[in-house]
């Protein structure tokens, strides 16, 4: 079964029962990492159990494929069900999945994490075809889903957050989930038993190593058309490891705010007010530079744009070029795009 976008939180929480094979991909390995285990939790209460958890590798499953059925169907010294966790899963087990469910445990759940696997992935595609199998998609995400993220996991803490902390911490710690998780976990500690709320400056203090050097560089650079600063910026996140993927939804997403509020403009807004419309909200700081690249970019220069970051995605999936080069190509030639 093929899991939709608006399914995932609630499948991720309560697995359908149906489903015996569970594939969990995507880009943002942090994410995948993170939704496997909360699965995982569905069956056993501890992934480190030695009785009731197995952790099989691709390599030992390809030695032995006779492996996966043997430890799904072996019956736990301490009873209960079991869990059968497969780390770097690709299409090198399409073959052994589709064997095993024509006949699989009732009492085991096998989780499969994954690398980003395209439409055409042989192993995604049984999984979604299968009824007795599900897909699970993690791509990285955008500002408004991490905005959603930092709240519920600041309330989970017992803390409360300022507008303005949430939209630099949005802009600041995006990207591959775990990196989001960790920096979180680094103010709630800073916040300790303090009951006020988290200030911009507190978010500031506890992550501002996070990413301040980071995409708010790259994207102001690319809309600003400073191409030298630009590439410079996206050197440096690619140097730090940070995800292709992660790199392009940054430019999108800036890119579709500066069209949004154009749109909202053209429509009779005034741009404060346009700019209250986006979620989340501008950082303060950076309003200015921002306000600039809306006047300097026309909607239909905007529209050139954001079809060139989409076709880039698309280049990358399906051509052989580097994705290093590519991105670079792209950045290079939006940063020099005639504006008006």
């Amino acid at each position: 079964m093929k899991i939709q976008f608006r399914q995932i939180e609630q499948f991720v929480k309560s697995p359908d029962k149906k489903a015996r094979v569970i594939l969990v991909y995507g880009p943002d390995g942090g994410l995948v990492s993170e939704r496997a285990a909360v699965i995982g939790k569905t069956v056993v209460k501890d992934l480190n159990d030695p009785f009731n958890v197995a952790d099989l590798s691709v390599e030992a499953l390809t030695e032995d494929p006779a492996r996966l059925s043997d430890e799904a169907n072996a019956i736990s010294m301490m009873g209960g069900d079991r869990l059968i966790m497969i780390k770097g899963g690709g299409d090198k087990l399409t073959v052994l999945v589709k064997s095993y469910l024509e006949n699989p445990s009732t009492f085991s759940l096998v989780v499969i994490q994954a690398g980003e696997l395209g439409p055409r992935s042989s192993l995604r595609k049984a999984c979604e075809a299968a009824k007795n199998a599900a897909a699970l998609p993690c791509y990285v995400e955008d500002e408004r889903d991490v905005s959603r993220f930092i709240r519920d996991t600041l309330q989970t803490a017992k803390l409360r957050v300022d507008l303005d902390a949430v939209g630099w911490l949005a802009a600041n710690i995006s990207g591959d989930r775990r990196k989001v998780r960790s920096e979180l976990e680094k103010l709630i500690t800073y916040k300790g038993d303090e009951q006020s709320s988290v200030s911009l400056i507190d978010a500031q203090a506890a992550c501002g190593a996070a990413g301040a050097q980071g995409f708010d560089d790259l994207v102001y650079n690319v809309g600003g058309r400073n191409a030298r600063a630009a590439l410079k910026a996206y050197a440096t996140l690619m140097a730090e490891g940070t995800a292709f993927v992660a790199i392009l939804r940054s430019l999108q997403n800036h890119f579709r705010r500066l069209h949004m509020t154009k749109a909202y403009m053209q429509d009779g807004m005034d741009m404060d007010g346009a700019m209250k419309k986006l979620s989340p909200p501008v950082f303060f700081k950076q309003a200015p530079m921002f306000k600039a690249q809306v006047n300097s970019w026309s909607l239909p220069v905007l529209n050139q744009v954001l079809g060139r970051l989409g076709e880039l995605e698309a280049q990358c999936k399906q051509t052989g070029m580097p994705v290093e080069t590519l991105c670079s190509q792209a950045i290079l030639a939006i940063s020099k795009i005639r504006a008006g």
